[in-house]
């Protein structure tokens, strides 16, 4: 968390780790400069802690998402695949019985056409 103090004229951010640091800047008792960088470095070190923690945790989930993903796509593409070829082997099936049948398959539109001509109403 950071703050700019109200009596201090800089767009500078001042973090505060206790209660006591935010009183001493509010009260104008400023922590000497060796004291601040004390503070700068006890913040920083809580915050590359908290980031190597996250790290740490967020790593293998990440993997395991990336994972996830990669076998869902694979998994997808071979259903596409099959759908594609089921549709190929329809097409060729319906093909075949009209050429082996071309009476029977001029009747069966006709008798098609006149169901959705009546439905349609």
């Amino acid at each position: 968390m950071s703050t700019t103090p109200n009596n201090e004229k800089s767009d500078k951010s001042v973090p505060f780790t206790t209660a006591d640091d935010a009183a001493k800047i509010a009260n104008g008792s400023a922590p000497s400069s060796t004291a601040a960088v004390d503070l700068v470095n006890r913040v920083a070190d809580k915050a590359h802690a908290t980031i190597d923690r996250l790290a740490t945790t967020a790593a293998p989930k990440a993997q395991q998402l990336q994972k996830s993903l990669e076998d869902t796509n694979e998994l997808l593409h071979e259903r596409a695949d099959r759908l594609r070829t089921t549709g190929n082997e329809w097409c060729d099936s319906l093909r075949a019985n009209v050429r082996e049948h071309p009476l029977m398959a001029v009747g069966t539109a006709v008798a098609v056409g006149l169901l959705i001509a009546r439905l349609t109403r």
